[in-house]
């Protein structure tokens, strides 16, 4: 991977998007091996900031994401006017006129498969090849993508297991291996005077600062290298630890490999080699990283999940709906069900724009198979509050739980909340955090307070109906008539 001797074009332009790091960064290296010097930008699109609450969690982790990256670019170009440009725009107008001002030959980015990314990206090449400029886009976001992984007989897959196998038999060492950046580095330009000013504030951009410190959530290529340090002092112990809330089992860096902070290559690449190795933990973990190339090569050849079902049957289910719908899912939404596992996670979705994996398939399936509410409504509301969003990820999932996606749960099968509390969180650690009103109560009571004895609410402050709900339905009801509901695909695919 080393530079050619000629390279093809005195000068690039790299766009960064959701790659926020300079190492082991395909768009980066292939502008440093392919031009006599490179800028780099990145743009926050007022096409999609605009349409953001004024305090969102995610535009602060990008923010402090970008002070460290220019502070990185500048140090490995060796020029103090080194480092990112940074721009407050709408990138459709803005790579273009920056091509032009900077007199660019080409603009380097990586991959964004989402449909809204996809449209921009045409229409910024569209404008570029009209100025006579190039756009070259690279695979980084993913370790396999879009037609990488087919059948045999060259079609997507639907189901993961016969996916994951073909990931496992395709990937290779050098799907696996690091772009050697920083060897490059000393092509990187200089910004031009007019450039030459630090990230933007969050002020002047229209938003405000959250409550993103007190998460302790770190930020940028540092903050995801210090939580994969941690992860792999307990990786061994993910397949047992995974599942409960309470325990910390989980990576956490969901949040760093949506933005790019940390290098998906990275990740599997050490997971790959501790599998070999006989690592169970690292192995469960791959998985869901191959997950997570899954979700997306269906995003990409099944663009119409975005608004439908992945299977076109379950578009026939008729899902709750009027006044009756709406107080609901404003329960769900507001941790009201009665239900505290439920209640506990929107408690922490709320406060910290987090939610453990487990509790995510949890409040999904309540929100659908016991409310009977359109799971888009859920996967909205998901969409507008976790701060590792991912359009490909959370339609998947969603989708999954609603039974309407690839490789889903079968819809007879919906998750029982209680029995779930009391598998996944037995001592009750989780509920009690989240919920403190309920902290008094006897651990067999807490997971179903609305069975728990008088007096064991009396002695724990707990009144039912006043400082805590009642449940908003019953399971077992509910449940013969998810069964009812979802009738109509039973008869459309036996059909």
């Amino acid at each position: 991977m080393a530079p050619s001797s000629e390279p093809s074009y005195p000068s690039g332009l790299v766009w960064f998007r959701r790659d926020l790091r300079a190492n082991d960064h395909a768009a980066l290296h292939r502008a440093l091996t392919q031009c006599q010097q490179v800028h780099c930008v990145f743009v926050f699109d007022r096409e999609i900031l605009d349409a953001l609450p004024q305090a969102d969690r995610r535009v602060e982790f990008i923010h402090a994401s970008l002070v460290e990256l220019d502070e990185t670019l500048r140090a490995l170009s060796g020029q103090e006017q080194g480092g990112l440009i940074v721009l407050h725009a709408v990138s459709s107008d803005a790579i273009p006129a920056l091509a032009d001002t900077l007199g660019v030959q080409a603009v380097f980015a990586n991959h964004d498969d989402e449909p809204r990314a996809l449209e921009r990206d045409s229409l910024v090449r569209t404008r570029l090849a009209a100025a006579g400029k190039a756009m070259h886009t690279f695979k980084d976001h993913t370790i396999l993508e879009r037609s990488e992984v087919l059948t045999q007989t060259g079609n997507p897959y639907s189901v993961f297991t016969p996916y994951k196998n073909a990931w496992l038999k395709k990937v290779d060492v050098f799907q696996l291996t690091s772009y050697p950046v920083e060897r490059h580095t000393r092509r990187l330009a200089c910004r031009p005077q007019e450039h030459c000013l630090p990230v933007p504030t969050l002020a002047s951009m229209g938003f405000e600062a959250t409550a993103l410190a007190q998460l302790k959530l770190p930020t940028g290529a540092s903050g995801a290298q210090q939580l994969f340090d941690d992860f792999l002092g307990r990786i061994e112990r993910y397949d047992d630890t995974r599942n409960f809330p309470a325990v910390k089992g989980p990576s956490y860096l969901s949040v760093h490999l949506r933005f790019g902070t940390i290098s998906p290559r990275l990740l599997a690449r050490t997971a790959h080699t501790l599998m070999l190795k006989g690592n169970p933990g690292a192995s469960t973990w791959l998985s869901e990283l191959i997950w997570r190339d899954f979700y997306f090569q269906i995003l990409h050849h099944h663009p119409h999940v975005v608004t439908q079902s992945f299977k076109p049957a379950y578009d026939a289910i008729q899902w709750e709906s009027g006044a009756e719908a709406d107080a609901l899912f404003a329960a769900w939404c507001e941790g009201r069900t009665g239900y505290p596992l439920v209640d506990a996670a929107m408690a922490q979705i709320n406060q910290t724009g987090y939610m453990h994996n487990r509790l995510r398939m949890v409040v999904a399936s309540f929100l659908v198979k016991d409310l009977g509410i359109d799971w888009r409504w859920g996967e909205t509301y998901f969409a507008t509050h976790l701060n590792d969003f991912d359009l490909a990820a959370n339609n998947g999932g969603w989708q999954w739980a609603s039974s309407s996606g690839c490789d889903a749960q079968p819809y007879f099968r919906i998750f029982n909340p209680v029995s779930q509390s009391e598998k996944f969180d037995p001592e009750g650690k989780f509920i009690r955090r989240y919920l403190p009103q309920l902290a008094g109560l006897p651990t067999k009571a807490l997971h179903a307070p609305w069975l728990a004895r008088p007096l064991e609410l009396q002695e724990a402050g707990v009144r039912l109906g006043n400082n805590y709900p009642l449940p908003v339905v019953d399971h077992d009801v509910a449940r013969k008539r998810t069964l009812e509901r979802y009738a109509v695909v039973k008869a459309a695919t036996a059909g």
